[in-house]
């Protein structure tokens, strides 16, 4: 199934769009659209350009054809600044947090505040501010403000990385594996500030995760990127776990066939267990 064609009610959306680096063809024909206030997730096995869609929608990199609309306007983003200041952040996998800086530092990366004619950073307002800010989203169990990020766990540091995304108040947010590799109970907090920052402030979110069942928790829509275009599209309320398990499966047999000169047989005998842990393990 292919992607919708865009409607009034898109915020962003791409089409046509080619992304090569030199011989390779990352991304083939993309046409993908986020609507206003959505949650659209983004899923594909290794390699299918889901990094490279968000690297593009961010402005870390430009396609090399196709378009891009922002409310329905043609634009193109030559950098991350400029695309921040279109109302669009990205977080990214590895969370590009600075290990030897304090929570308010990481918070404020890049946007620092200055104070004098000599532009002295004013620490103290920069932890008061990061604190009430961390306090506004909900995100408790964390230390005090000065902590160094190197000292906190794996769900303690995703939530310095949005929020440092979430400062400026965007409008769309871009999410590249979340909650990898966190426990059940920081992923737990992770997607309630998914859900809140779509219910309450309106923030349409383009949600990249391996974590099928969690992204069916969240999204309201699903895209399927495969061979660098999306071949599939359709709102949770009409899909299933079991839908999209078998979806990213079926490529891994074909894959595997097509390595090995050999049909995969046994499709319809695999169950929904031992496929989700083996599409987690190809992705």
């Amino acid at each position: 199934m292919t992607a919708d064609m865009t409607g009034p009610t898109d915020v962003l959306s791409v089409d046509h769009v080619q992304k090569r680096y030199g011989a390779v063809l990352a991304l083939r024909d993309v046409n993908l659209h986020l609507k206003d206030g959505e949650i659209l997730g983004l899923i594909g096995d290794n390699g299918s350009g889901k990094t490279t869609m968000l690297k593009i929608l961010s402005g870390f990199h430009q396609a090399t054809s196709g378009q891009m609309k922002l409310h329905g306007e043609p634009v193109v983003f030559r950098s991350v600044s400029a695309a921040r200041h279109a109302g669009i952040e990205i977080v990214y996998q590895d969370l590009a947090l600075v290990n030897g800086l304090s929570i308010a530092e990481n918070v404020f990366l890049g946007r620092e505040r200055y104070s004098g004619p000599l532009r002295t950073l004013t620490h103290r307002r920069m932890r008061k501010e990061a604190d009430e800010f961390l306090a506004r989203l909900g995100l408790a169990n964390l230390p005090g403000m000065t902590e160094d990020v190197a000292n906190l766990s794996g769900g303690q540091r995703q939530a310095i990385a949005l929020a440092r995304a979430l400062y400026s108040q965007p409008k769309i947010l871009l999410l590249d594996e979340p909650t990898a590799a966190m426990g059940p109970r920081e992923t737990a907090q992770i997607l309630d500030l998914v859900r809140r920052l779509r219910d309450e402030q309106h923030v349409s979110i383009l949600f990249v995760n391996h974590n099928y069942a969690q992204l069916l928790e969240v999204a309201d829509r699903v895209n399927l990127l495969r061979n660098g275009r999306i071949h599939f599209d359709k709102e949770v309320k009409d899909t299933s776990l079991e839908e999209i398990t078998e979806l990213v499966i079926s490529e891994v047999r074909r894959a595997l066939a097509r390595q090995t000169g050999l049909q995969v047989e046994g499709a319809q005998s695999t169950s929904l267990s031992g496929a989700t842990a083996l599409a987690q393990e190809v992705e």
